[in-house]
């Protein structure tokens, strides 16, 4: 009976070891992890970029967008189009915009059309016209 738990107390710490093991947690110290934004200059540049980009929000203008973004090429018109981050041409944003003043001319963009949505940024080639 003895030789039996015994047995069955060896194996349950052979099972919380292993375990240990493979969570990173042998023998001596765990490895300690650092905060996401203090790993590098790129984390740190990015987490800044975002906050940056998150201050755009619907019903703001389009040019206070543009203070952040910039125009992407492809199609677009007056009420829609990508924009680039820019920090880097890679980071983009679809906008799509309420036309304000002369709601009839579909092509002629103007700094005060107010933004109804933006998606989340998102990661692309860059493209041009």
């Amino acid at each position: 009976m003895k030789a039996v738990f015994f047995g069955l107390l060896c194996l349950a710490v052979a099972g919380v070891l292993g375990i240990s093991a493979s969570m990173g947690q042998g023998e001596g110290e765990p490895k300690k992890k650092k905060p996401a934004e203090a790993e590098s200059p790129h984390t740190e540049w990015l987490a800044k970029s975002l906050r940056e980009m998150q201050t755009i929000r619907p019903g703001m203008t389009r040019a206070e967008l543009l203070k952040v973004f910039q125009e992407q090429g492809g199609l677009s018109t007056r009420t829609q189009r990508t924009y680039a981050y820019r920090g880097s041409p890679y980071i983009h944003v679809d906008v799509t915009f309420e036309a304000v003043g002369a709601p009839q001319d579909k092509l002629t963009e103007s700094a005060h059309d107010k933004i109804t949505k933006i998606t989340k940024p998102y990661l692309e080639w860059t493209f041009s016209d």
